[in-house]
């Protein structure tokens, strides 16, 4: 897989949202909520992107479908460098991306059928018949675990759990290579979480599926993942593979992270590594290392150079002056 061209290339990507003031509105700071992100995406794996709440992961995952405008750098999709295309020139190549939404209601049109909302996206990318998209749009249905005879079903006749296996069929509806999952699980029961993330397996073997599987969730995020990108600030801390990441942290930013995983083992009391100090704020960006400000291990040079994106073994990369 590794040896093949990445179907997904992304490289510097930064992500700035402009904040203005003064009478003429006048650019006078920046929120960073992506910095200087770079990443290979291998065709049929599933990359997971894990961090804390506000650390860009989203805006990473939308940025790279073109539902955000990059500020930096190049997004390259099998070769086509497709940052910064219009939407009328995107508009092939979305039918390869697609995207899982967080909360499938909010994603849904609560006054639209079902299969309304899945023939949507047909009438856009394919020429299909309109008896070519129902037949298309119930065999979705089916092969999510739902019943073609809810075509004809609002959002609210669904529950959690059936509206994101809605969510999902919307994705796969004109069959993508590329697929974001973006918090794709975590609005959902764990019981149903599990049914999710079965489905999502499946489907990725049955149709050579590409996963980047955003989540805030690391126990999800190892079952689901072939390599992990570990973000903080909007910029990269660690990248391996699943085991490299869980087995071997570099980073003391990954390794807090995973201190935090519960693991009740009889007997033994797991220790957690607390993380003093608050986040840092995205649009007062820390200078050095964004992580110095709360690192356990800083010294005084990561206040002021930032550490090099550097690969310490096969496959596994880590930002720190430390490792």
């Amino acid at each position: 897989m590794v040896n093949q061209p990445p179907l997904l290339e992304v490289e510097k990507l930064k992500k700035y949202y402009p904040i203005k003031g003064g009478i003429i509105q006048r650019t006078i700071s920046n929120v960073k909520a992506v910095h200087d992100v770079s990443l290979e995406v291998h065709e049929g794996e599933t990359l997971g992107i894990v961090g804390e709440s506000g650390c860009g992961k989203s805006t990473l995952g939308r940025t790279v479908l073109g539902l955000e405008n990059l500020t930096e750098g190049s997004i390259r999709f099998r070769g086509d460098n497709i940052g910064g295309l219009s939407d009328r020139k995107l508009k092939k190549y979305k039918k390869d991306m697609q995207m899982i939404f967080q909360d499938p209601y909010a994603s849904l049109n609560p006054r639209q059928r079902i299969g309304d909302a899945l023939e949507e996206i047909l009438i856009i990318h394919t020429k299909l018949s309109k008896k070519e998209r129902r037949n298309r749009v119930q065999e979705l249905l089916v092969e999510v675990g739902l019943k073609d005879e809810h075509f004809d079903r609002y959002p609210h006749e669904f529950s959690g759990g059936q509206r994101q296996r809605v969510g999902i069929a919307r994705a796969l509806a004109v069959n993508p290579s590329l697929i974001v999952c973006d918090e794709a699980v975590s609005a959902l029961d764990v019981s149903v979480q599990a049914q999710i993330i079965k489905l999502l397996k499946e489907l990725q073997s049955t149709h050579n599926l590409t996963y980047m599987f955003i989540s805030h969730d690391l126990a999800v995020v190892r079952h689901m993942s072939d390599r992990v990108l570990v973000m903080y600030l909007g910029a990269t801390a660690e990248l391996g593979n699943s085991d490299q990441i869980y087995n071997n942290p570099l980073h003391p930013y990954t390794k807090a992270l995973l201190s935090s995983i519960p693991r009740p083992i009889p007997g033994k009391k797991k220790e957690r590594i607390q993380l003093v100090g608050d986040l840092p704020s995205a649009s007062d960006y820390p200078s050095g290392c964004p992580f110095h400000t709360r690192c356990p291990i800083a010294k005084s040079h990561c206040a002021e150079v930032r550490p090099e994106w550097r690969e310490v073994e096969e496959g596994h990369f880590v930002a720190c002056h430390e490792v």
